[in-house]
This record gives C-alpha cells, structure tokens and sequence, in this order.
C-alpha cells in the first residue's frame, strides 16, 4: 500500500523536515521560491551528480527536474565546472564590472544559432530577458498593451502574471480569456492592460487580434506552453503571418525551451522567426542567466549612445526615441558565460542532441507502454528533450485542456515516485539531460510500474 504524504516524510526525509523547519523561522514558508515548495514541505538537497541527487538524509533520486530545465548536461559536467574555475583562475576576479571579452563571444554565438538574433542584450534571469524584451517592444511599437497566452508563464512579475493557472470560473469564454491576476498586490494597471489570448485558437485569438491591433504592441508566447505543451505549426505561423500584417511584434519566450528543442529553439525546430527572443535557464550552464536578441532595428532602442530616428513598427514614418534604459551590474557575468558556452560547445559535439532526443523518445514510449498494459489513460505531451506525463487519452492543446487530466492519480504517483527515487517536482514536466544513463532509464520504467502497482492496486 502506498504510503500518505506524511508517511513518506517521516519514513526517508526527517532532516529535511527538522531544516525546513528551521528555515520556516526565518525564510517566508522555508523556501527562496515559491515554486520549490512541495507539500507538506519540500526535500532539502546536499549533493549532485550527473543524473542524480541526494538529499541530507542521503537518499539517492534519479533528477528529472534539472533546475526546471537548466541542467542540460546534468549536474557537474567537468567541462562546465572546469570552464567556470578557469576563467575566474584566468581572470584572477570573479567580476570586472566592465565589457569582457566572453560577451562578445557568447553574442557572436547566440547570433549563429538563433534565426532572429542580429543583436544581443544580456541579463541575470530568464524573468529579466522577459521583462527586457517586453519593454523593448513596448518602446519601439509605441503603443500602451501587450497581449499574452493563456496558461504561459513568463516571470513572477505584474506585467505577464496574469492567466497563468487561472481558476475556470474566473477565466471567461475560451475564445476570449479574461485577464485573471495570479498574485495579490498586481494593480489594476496591469488587468486592464494585458490582452489574454487562447493558446492554439489561430480564429479566436485573430479576432481578439483584429479588434485590439491599435492597442497592442506585442504578443509575447512560450512556443512551447509551460515546456510540454507545444504549439500546433499552423498555429504558430498563423500568429507569425498575422502580427506582421497588423504590426504586432513578436516575443518567443524561450527561456525553457532555449537548446532544448534544437541548438536554435524552437524558432529552428518550428521555422518560424520572431521579432525578439528571450533565452535563459540552460544558457548558463547551471549559473543564473538571462539574454534578449533580435532584430538589430529594435535592438538598437537599447544602445547608450542618446536619442537616434528610428523607424516607427508598420509605419513608413520616423521618430525620435530616446534611449531605451536598461542596466544590471551582473549583466554578462564572466563565470556564466564560461560556463554557458561549454555548454553549448557539449551540445554541438556531433549527435549530442540527437541522442538526447532520441533518449527521450524511447523513455516516452517505454512509460505510454507500461500505463496501457496498466490499462491507465496516459499520454506524454512534449517535444525535444521535455515532456510531461498527462493522464488522459484526450487533446491537450492549451491550459483548460489539462483539466481533463487526473492530476488527483498522478500526484500519488508522483509521491510514491520520490520514495522510489524518480525527482521531479509532483505535476511538473520532465527534463532530460545528456548524463541520463540507460540504466537511468531502465530504472525509471521499473519505478513506475512498482509506483502503479502500489497506488493503483
């Protein structure tokens, strides 16, 4: 029988309990993000290795969460670690505080990979280089909205924090989404000037589109919703073909899927070319991270260099803008970049990614087989190196499409999971990196069906 939450802490997590604990006096709710909260309190690590964590009371888990994505090449690579300790070796500083050389290189790089990067902006996270790329177009089209997906996530900040997990009551007509605040203390400001748009909905989100086109100066959208969930091809050069007819610039938020679905993101995997990009999470390597790039016509917005005529986003018509501000004492950190182009110098070693794809794929199948033999609903919805394990045979196209899933089953699964030593947070998607073994894999199906048998059964 399987063991209640309570149970599986007080049976294998007791120090994590008695740490949390002690963190709960002084760390609001025990944890530096709300999203490392598990319930009834989440499992405090001490090491990691390759495909594996361990926790402090020494319990080893098989890692699918890699830091929500950021861990491509697992924990510890040697030639990430070596590439952060050489260059502060090198540099004989862990920081200049001034331009570096590695800036220009990691630039140089992102423009090669990217299709829609002509220019480079660093920042310290994927919410920054969201919230760069945001003001960035908002400066450049001119005009007071910006238009966002239902169901995506781009930082815990006022402007985007709206519809991402919204209560179905409060949400309105699929075709036409309220815009439903995920946080007390957002103004209304940010209500009233965030369009909601319905993910994989090319007709509904038109016409909201249409309607509100004088308004809107952006649409910001995760290619890929929340990692897993992707976006159909029509669909996505739908939304392409449709903001450059009405003068709406597009923003691919990549920080997730950055490297994951191909060297160039999704842009490549889906041949559909944005007007900026924000990456992060696997761009530094493990290291906190974030860049916007795009054309070098709205980029130029950010140069330092005073006010210049810039061509106004539709129109034939030139303005005077004055510079767009954006600063960060730790934009470029040296160490990060280090350690984000070994990274990237991993993932182009020749069929690196191929086979983390197809690695990927086999573990996907193996899991679809395993639940139908159990006679389990299930389906794993993903693309490249991320999927999720989404307990329904119906579509799953958009946020208000998971509602069919049983999410009361998948999380026993998951508990019982983390006591047989399978990590991810329960609910969250999986991430593979290039250290995951066949004997990782192996393990990880054997988990499951021991989990299925427990709960299930």
């Amino acid at each position: 029988m399987a063991l209640n939450r309570q149970d599986f802490i007080s049976h294998n997590t007791a120090t994590s309990r008695e740490l949390h604990k002690k963190a709960q006096e002084v760390i609001p709710g025990g944890v530096t993000a709300n999203i490392k909260h598990i319930d009834p309190h989440p499992i405090v690590m001490e090491k990691g290795d390759g495909s594996k964590l361990y926790d402090v009371d020494q319990n080893e888990y098989i890692d699918y969460l890699l830091s929500y994505g950021a861990l491509i090449a697992g924990h510890g690579h040697p030639a990430v670690f070596d590439a952060a300790i050489g260059q502060m070796r090198e540099a004989g500083t862990t920081i200049f505080g001034t331009p570096h050389r590695l800036e220009t290189v990691m630039a140089e790089k992102l423009v090669s990979l990217y299709p829609s990067i002509e220019m480079v902006r660093f920042t310290n996270s994927g919410l920054e280089a969201t919230m760069l790329a945001i003001r960035a177009a908002m400066a450049y089209a001119g005009k007071s909205k910006i238009a966002k997906f239902e169901g995506h996530y781009h930082g815990g900040y006022d402007q985007v924090l709206m519809s991402v997990n919204p209560d179905h009551g409060a949400a309105g007509d699929p075709s036409s989404p309220n815009a439903v605040p995920e946080s007390l203390g957002i103004p209304d400001y940010y209500q009233q000037n965030t369009v909601v748009l319905p993910f994989n909905d090319l007709d509904a989100t038109e016409k909201i589109l249409r309607q509100r086109a004088d308004e809107v100066s952006a649409i910001i959208m995760e290619p890929v919703q929340g990692g897993f969930i992707p976006a159909d091809q029509t669909f996505i050069e739908g939304v392409r073909t449709l903001t450059e007819e009405l003068g709406i610039l597009l923003i691919f938020d990549e920080v997730k899927t950055g490297f994951r679905l191909a060297l160039g993101g999704a842009q490549e995997s889906y041949g559909v070319t944005p007007d900026l990009t924000a990456l992060g999470k696997v761009l530094g390597g493990g290291f906190p991270v974030g860049a916007i790039g795009g054309k070098k016509e709205i980029m130029d917005i950010l140069s330092p260099d005073g006010s210049r005529d810039i061509l106004t986003a539709g129109t034939d018509q030139r303005a005077k803008h004055d510079t767009l501000f954006h600063s960060g004492t730790y934009n470029g950190h040296p160490t990060v970049l280090a350690s984000g182009l070994a990274t990237i110098e991993l993932l182009d070693e020749d069929r690196m990614l191929e086979d983390l794809f197809d690695k990927t794929n086999r573990l996907r199948n193996e899991l679809e087989e395993l639940y139908q033999a159990y006679n389990i609903p299930m389906q794993t919805v993903g693309r490249g190196s991320i999927f999720n394990i989404i307990l329904t045979e119906e579509s799953i196209k958009n946020y208000r499409d998971l509602k069919k899933a049983d999410t009361s089953l998948r999380k026993e699964l998951d508990y019982e999971l983390l006591n047989l030593g399978i990590y991810t947070k329960p609910l969250n998607r999986y991430s593979l990196s290039t250290a995951h073994s066949e004997e990782d894999l192996k393990r990880t199906v054997q988990a499951h069906k021991q989990a299925i048998e427990n709960v299930v059964k």
